[in-house]
């Protein structure tokens, strides 16, 4: 059985998609876009985009029960892969050293609304 997680405190999705399932005893985060769901704003440059963009998946996590501690797997899709130290900086602060998830950073060529990066993740509850 799956459970659809919604938060006003990351933004809506903007497509026919949840922003996180609950399923099989796992959480999978969709990818959070940069946005600062009061304000609908986009910040400049990669380190704020991944602050923004890790402060939503905290929120949507929280929603679903869990939080960042629990995550086992991250998906970074950056626009362009010179932008990975800035994110990456950003990314370990969110993480606890010696307990951080698994990860994969891909480049791709274009992002929902011209992001820099999207983030998403699965955790445990």
């Amino acid at each position: 059985m799956k459970s659809i997680v919604s938060t006003t405190s990351a933004p809506a999705a903007i497509g026919p998609y949840s922003q996180g399932i609950k399923a099989g005893g796992m959480v999978f985060a969709s990818g959070q876009l940069p946005i600062d769901p009061a304000t609908g704003a986009m910040p400049e440059g990669a380190a704020a985009q991944a602050k923004q963009s890790l402060t939503n998946v905290k929120a949507v996590l929280e929603a679903a029960g869990t939080d960042l501690d629990h995550v086992v797997k991250t998906t970074v899709f950056l626009k362009d892969m010179n932008d990975f130290t800035a994110m990456n900086e950003v990314y370990a602060t969110f993480f606890k050293e010696g307990s951080y998830p698994a990860r994969s950073a891909v480049q791709v060529a274009r992002l929902p609304k011209d992001a820099l990066l999207e983030i998403e993740v699965i955790a445990i509850p």
